[in-house]
């Protein structure tokens, strides 16, 4: 992919469909208990991109086999013969960009035995891993580091009582959860706060559909000891990747459809969006595919987004064309992801010529007329994505576009469904 990307306002439909592909979360959860399950277990459409590929290459480091094929509905299907418990021997893993693939790793080997040595992406190596190790080292895990790369030491996790710190991610939660499984004991999990809250269940629904029962409390989770079952898991759309699609009907008030895409249903969090659009003024029609329409004129709103940080970009982005302020509260560990996230919106929002505040938590946009402007996308997926979004009504230029392939590498070929001009073109272009 080129080192630029122009979108430009086009001709969208008035009723357009597009199928986005798998979820991520859920892809590298499910992808990581088919390799420590004991049997052959399928993954059906699960998603293709930098994160999932970085998981499988993991995983095969550490002795997983996995296949790859079409079904006879030219479905894709993922066939991982599993472990039968946690990694063993001496293993190096690269866990490159995916912090679902390092937060999610480091747990499941250390509830092994054996040497490995962890690195990452220079991005990952910035991110914070201290709830995770805190937790690993109370339960008898030498660990040398205290950011990848990491050098350890397991003999497995002794279990019992772990206190873990949710406050910056679910993920280090998520990945003590799964490990726990094959600790010495059962393991209760005490937490007292937690952000995204919807991923904490998602992890509960991957390790239910490998035959684990969860006990679930307000501040505590329970695992009793033992193994994975395989079984065959379907992937169901990304509904962070669908959320751009779907703010992109919000703003050239037309109607889109998301096949296979069930709000009554999923367990991902990022589908509060919907509620957020349709305060905005979008009207929602449920099934088992997700329509929206949207409306001639939006209006401004005050949500909090605890529960689906990962997407408040998106309606960041659509709030320059409402007809009032909207403030968004709640997302203070945007902070600490692929870039920090409040910052960065703010950041290309100002050179959109849009007045943005900010605080730690919170940001609140005032409406305006954006003007057509050059934006960095901070090594992040998120913000080249969202930025997208303004393209559909004034001609933006998106720097380092292929970061896209962390989580949706055909993204722009799919963002042309939006009827917005997609231009590729090399180096710095000018308007």
């Amino acid at each position: 992919m080129s080192e630029i990307v122009r979108v430009s306002p086009g001709h969208p439909p008035a009723h357009w469909r597009v199928r986005v592909p798998g979820s991520k979360s859920i892809t590298n959860r499910a992808l990581l208990l088919a390799g420590v399950a004991s049997g052959d277990s399928i993954l059906i459409e699960p998603l293709v991109a930098d994160d999932t590929r970085a998981m499988q290459a993991a995983l095969r480091e550490l002795g997983v086999q996995i296949s790859e094929r079409r079904g006879a509905a030219g479905e894709l299907r993922w066939e991982v013969r599993g472990l039968g418990g946690a990694p063993r021997g001496e293993h190096a893993v690269d866990c490159g960009m995916g912090a679902t693939v390092g937060r999610f790793l480091l747990p499941m080997v250390a509830a092994g035995e054996g040497h490995f040595e962890l690195d990452a992406h220079p991005q990952l190596r910035r991110r914070p891993l201290g709830p995770v190790l805190e937790a690993l080292r109370a339960q008898g895990t030498q660990i040398l580091g205290d950011a990848f790369p990491l050098s350890v030491d397991a003999a497995g996790l002794s279990g019992g009582e772990v206190t873990v710190d949710g406050s910056l991610s679910s993920q280090f939660l998520s990945g003590l959860m799964m490990a726990a499984r094959f600790a010495a004991q059962d393991t209760r999990l005490r937490f007292q706060s937690l952000v995204s809250r919807p991923y904490l269940e998602l992890t509960i629904d991957a390790m239910r559909a490998f035959g684990v029962d969860v006990g679930v409390e307000d501040h505590a989770i329970s695992i009793a000891r033992g193994e994975y079952r395989a079984t065959e898991f379907a992937v169901e759309p990304d509904v962070s990747t669908a959320s751009y699609f779907l703010a992109s009907a919000a703003l050239t008030a037309t109607t889109v459809t998301l096949p296979g895409l069930d709000r009554r249903r999923t367990a991902q969090g990022d589908i509060e969006l919907i509620t957020f659009l349709a305060q905005m003024g979008c009207e929602v029609r449920d099934g088992e595919q997700l329509t929206l329409s949207g409306p001639p004129q939006l209006r401004g709103v005050s949500v909090n987004m605890g529960n689906s940080s990962d997407v408040f970009m998106t309606l960041a982005c659509v709030a320059p064309f409402a007809d009032g302020v909207t403030t968004i509260e709640g997302i203070g560990h945007a902070r600490v992801k692929e870039s920090d996230r409040i910052a960065a919106c703010a950041h290309n929002l100002e050179r959109l010529g849009i007045r943005v505040e900010q605080g730690e938590d919170w940001i609140r946009i005032h409406p305006g007329v954006p003007r057509s402007a050059a934006l960095p996308t901070f090594e992040d997926h998120r913000v080249a994505m969202a930025f997208s979004l303004i393209g559909t009504r004034v001609p933006v230029m998106l720097e380092q576009p292929d970061v896209v392939s962390k989580t949706c590498p055909e993204f722009f070929e799919l963002w042309r469904e939006t009827g917005a001009v997609v231009e590729f073109i090399g180096g710095a272009g000018e308007w």
